[in-house]
């Protein structure tokens, strides 16, 4: 990757909200700074006295950087961390710091850390980039739309989308703008179509000034988009002055692609990878931050998906006046993440090291791979899968087994496979159900026929004990109601996998009871 930029952000200001232009700083943080000061005694602070937290010391055994977790024996040469209550010449990271207020920008420790980290990695295209840490990146989302989101906005998103991100805007009326994609992420053309035609759809109303997006291992498609259709998305929301949110809590997690079992080399087939950490870093698809040469890209990161969500812990990379107005935000409202997650990923990050935390991610990477794989030769083991034909945009269509080379197979729905994250996205084709068109019969729309069938076939599948994610929580909100949604397309539904999670074993039993579940409805 090349190195970062020199040139500094833009003066991006009029994108900021009447609210976040309205935050002035907390007066009680100015307290704090000068609190620091060498031979000042503090009458001013209502801090806790340290000496009466109940905390003396936190030992932890964590893993080594180069586990293999793909073994399923516990590791037998952890490494033992301890956190102690007061600071010494050898050890700066205490409870005592920790478990008291402090600075709205977090661990100065860890945010040199992961400054370091994302220059090297991330490789922003400007300079004074800002790091400030937050509580995971629904709590960042939150932040980025009470500082650029008035009441009523449109706001650009993938045409499947996170229902808790437009959770989070729906109650401030604002409305999503869908913008199809396809396996390798949202359409570049789609957008510019979008956005070249919004003053004759939406007379009279402001263009949307901010695209919401999961680049890698979408959620719930698993898209992941290319370098070329980044480039491209990028300058399209430069012509048209867009704020890109990048969620981005898959990054690391990015597959070489789908081999199919009996074309697997051993390579292929379950070794841990030997890629050094520039090899690593090499093999990714460079983030919308490091093309952005203005400070648009407000990017959010995340330990929740590599290091366990309920550290509650992550960072925005953003342009300082976006990161200032953050941060306002956050000293009257979260003030800061944990101080216990914070010392403790800061303790396990600084004994690992640079180098270490890339080849932790290397692993992690390799054993998503696998879960990737499991999910996608178990589907191949249960269905027969063909070729998708030219009016379907997925790899393949997965048919009933043994019925693969005959010439009226029934299709039961298409997949592509996922080159990241934790989901696989199936896409159900009804017209072949006779339970589906005795539905249509006597409904008074398509629309309301295929809910009604999606909520019986997911119930069934429920009796079956096999749980499914349906692909209707994810449709954008379009309207000023929660219940107005983007129309959905005709005799079709959608279900979300997630191999994150389960073993191989369960997998194996999930996908059968899956097939049994399908084989009768389209029967």
């Amino acid at each position: 990757m090349a190195p970062a930029g020199t040139t500094k952000a833009i003066h991006l200001s009029h994108h900021l909200n009447r609210l976040s232009l309205s935050r002035v700083a907390s007066p009680l943080k100015d307290i704090i700074k000068y609190m620091h000061e060498p031979g000042m005694i503090s009458l001013a602070g209502g801090l806790p006295n340290p000496t009466l937290f109940p905390f003396g010391e936190i030992k932890a055994k964590v893993y080594a950087p180069e586990t293999d977790l793909r073994s399923s024996e516990e590791p037998s040469s952890p490494i033992e961390l301890s956190i102690p209550k007061n600071a010494s010449p050898s050890h700066k990271n205490t409870l005592s710091a920790a478990l008291q207020y402090g600075s709205s920008y977090g661990s100065a420790s860890l945010s040199s850390f992961i400054r370091e980290f994302t220059s090297h990695v991330m490789t922003p295209g400007y300079s004074d980039f800002e790091i400030l840490l937050h509580s995971g990146n629904t709590d960042a989302w939150n932040k980025v739309v009470n500082i650029l989101c008035e009441f009523g906005d449109y706001i650009l998103v993938e045409e499947h989308t996170y229902p808790s991100s437009q959770a989070l805007w729906a109650p401030m009326g604002c409305k999503g703008v869908p913008i199809p994609i396809d396996k390798d992420g949202l359409i570049p053309e789609a957008l510019e179509l979008v956005l070249k035609n919004w003053d004759q759809t939406f007379p009279g109303i402001k263009r949307p000034h901010l695209l919401y997006l999961v680049p890698v291992g979408h959620n719930p498609t698993g898209a992941t988009l290319t370098l070329e259709r980044k480039n491209a998305i990028y300058k399209i929301c430069v012509e048209y002055d867009i704020i890109i949110c990048e969620d981005d809590p898959y990054y690391f997690l990015q597959f070489p692609p789908y081999v199919v079992q009996s074309q697997r080399t051993q390579e292929e087939s379950g070794t841990p990878s030997e890629l050094d950490g520039q090899a690593y870093v090499d093999s990714l698809i460079p983030t919308f931050l490091s093309l952005d040469v203005q400070g648009r890209v407000i990017r959010l990161d995340t330990f929740s998906k590599t290091l366990g969500p309920g550290n509650r812990l992550g960072y925005f990379v953003c342009n300082p006046l976006f990161a200032e107005r953050i941060l306002r935000a956050t000293e009257v409202t979260t003030q800061a993440p944990s101080g216990l997650s914070q010392a403790l990923i800061e303790e396990l990050l600084i004994s690992w090291g640079q180098d270490g935390y890339l080849r932790w991610l290397s692993g992690l990477r390799d054993s998503y791979t696998t879960r990737r794989d499991w999910m996608c030769d178990l589907i191949a083991k249960t269905f027969d899968l063909v070729p998708s034909p030219a009016n379907i945009v997925d790899d393949v269509v997965a048919v009933q087994k043994g019925h693969g080379s005959t010439k009226d197979a029934v299709p039961y729905f298409s997949l592509s496979f996922p080159k990241g994250g934790m989901f696989v996205w199936i896409k159900l084709y009804l017209p072949s159900t006779s339970t589906y068109q005795n539905m249509k019969a006597t409904s008074p729309s398509n629309e309301k026929a295929t809910a009604k069938w999606a909520e019986a076939l997911w119930m069934d599948l429920i009796k079956e004990k096999v749980l499914l994610t349906p692909g209707s929580y994810y449709t954008p909100i379009i309207g000023t109601g929660i219940n107005e949604r983007m129309p959905q397309e005709s005799d079709v539904i959608f279900f979300r996998l997630a191999f994150s999670f389960e073993t191989r074993e369960e997998m194996k039993v999930g996908i059968e009871r899956m097939a049994n579940v399908f084989e009768r409805w389209w029967s």
